[in-house]
């Protein structure tokens, strides 16, 4: 009997269904869930790292992301308008800037601002201590990526924009201050909040820094207390709470990501 066109696409998509429920059960069946328990699921070793993984861990995680995520908006912000300006040094310096840091890898970055700084300026403090120093190294990179983003959302505003705001006697910095940067902003919140989602994993580097325990973060205590305990359970611990951010934000994003696609 020859299947009809819609008749075969449904059967291979219930074929497809049942291939995946077989390889999780299969995968159920052949996991030793004794060991796994032993070595993930130690009750006793996620009691003893709450609530600290939680008021000084987490904490510090987010105010370094935080941190990081001002930093880099605002460096960012500048040098997307570098990156349109007229001015043709301006433009040099800004895509200079934006590739060089694009290449850095996020860590050498840090290690660069955390102990370069302090040679090279021996009588002078980087503001904050730890934090600014983490909030700075991240925040480098990230300006690099948001400056195309915003530079992108900035193009993609319509011209008429800003020629109605010069029409109406504005000049052309408070035509991009009060016309056109607000609704580039609105364009690129989705992406920016993929940023903001990067420099929460990211933040896990600020190990290179030396963090003391005040100012510890969520991987670093999950690795201490698995060299202390000799066991995988802090970091599953130390994952969920990175998910405790992440998760909520990528919904954040398929939200206003729908919204924008709507008013579009």
């Amino acid at each position: 009997m020859k299947l009809r066109r819609r008749q075969r696409e449904r059967l291979s998509l219930w074929l497809q269904y049942l291939a995946f429920i077989a390889v999780i059960a299969v995968a159920i069946y052949a996991a030793d869930w004794g060991r796994l328990r032993a070595a993930f699921f130690r009750v006793d070793i996620i009691e003893s790292m709450f609530p600290t993984i939680i008021t000084v861990a987490l904490r510090n995680t987010i105010l370094y992301t935080l941190g990081a995520f001002a930093f880099g908006l605002v460096f960012g912000t500048i040098l997307a308008l570098m990156r349109l300006s007229r001015v043709a040094p301006y433009r040099w310096v800004a895509t200079a800037y934006i590739e060089l840091f694009r290449g850095l890898p996020a860590l050498l970055v840090l290690f660069l601002v955390g102990y370069g700084i302090p040679i090279a300026f021996p009588e002078r403090e980087i503001p904050g201590g730890v934090f600014g120093s983490i909030a700075i190294g991240l925040g480098l990179t990230a300006a690099a990526y948001m400056a195309e983003t915003i530079r992108a959302g900035i193009q993609a505003v319509p011209k008429g924009q800003m020629e109605a705001a010069r029409t109406l006697g504005m000049s052309h910095f408070t035509a991009m201050r009060t016309i056109v940067i607000p609704q580039a902003f609105r364009i690129v919140i989705p992406p920016l909040t993929n940023e903001l989602i990067l420099l929460t994993k990211d933040s896990s580097l600020a190990y290179v820094l030396g963090v003391t325990a005040q100012t510890i973060e969520v991987t670093k205590f999950g690795r201490d207390m698995l060299n202390d305990r000799v066991n995988a359970t802090p970091l599953l611990v130390a994952g969920l709470a990175y998910l405790a951010i992440t998760l909520p934000l990528s919904q954040v994003v398929r939200r206003l990501e729908l919204r924008y696609a709507k008013a579009r």
